[in-house]
């Protein structure tokens, strides 16, 4: 009776667990899955979006408001897009690098984070890290999230 109650329970766990593996992902069910945060239709079609890990509509926005600074390299997958020097033409002795990290794949102020780096250039000629307007990555923020919310609004229409 031992025996036929602990294979039971074996045979059951099993079952469980292994039903937790058909998933359409590549690696199994995610921690959400496992405490009932599963995909939603919403999160299935903003995972969905254009083959990406990021909220598209930021993604794009990124790319088109700092299209000024030249583009070191960018992970689609990873939501880091980083960006190689600027010098502003009018400021020669000054330039600016920057880092987005997008975090999300919905469409939200708090998935979007900016981060800029100052350079001045010394009366030697060398580039000596400054101290970068605190305003300066909020604004540059607002203005992804304004054309992020812009792309959004003419892909509904």
């Amino acid at each position: 009776m031992v025996l036929v109650r602990g294979a039971t329970f074996a045979l059951l766990a099993s079952g469980v667990l292994l039903s937790g593996c058909s998933s359409d992902r590549p690696f199994g069910p995610t921690v959400g899955d496992v405490f009932g945060g599963g995909a939603t239709p919403a999160r299935s079609a903003a995972a969905a979006q254009a083959g990406i890990g990021v909220n598209a509509f930021l993604w794009r926005a990124t790319l088109d408001t700092m299209a000024f600074m030249p583009l070191a390299n960018a992970d689609p997958w990873g939501g880091v897009i980083n960006y190689d020097w600027y010098t502003d033409p009018a400021n020669p002795n000054e330039r600016f690098k920057a880092t987005v990290f997008i975090l999300d794949t919905r469409l939200r102020a708090d998935a979007l984070n900016v981060t800029v780096t100052k350079e001045v250039r010394d009366a030697t000629g060398q580039w000596v890290g400054a101290r970068v307007a605190a305003q300066t990555e909020t604004d540059l923020e607002n203005a992804i999230l304004t054309k992020a919310r812009q792309l959004n609004l003419q892909n509904a229409g």
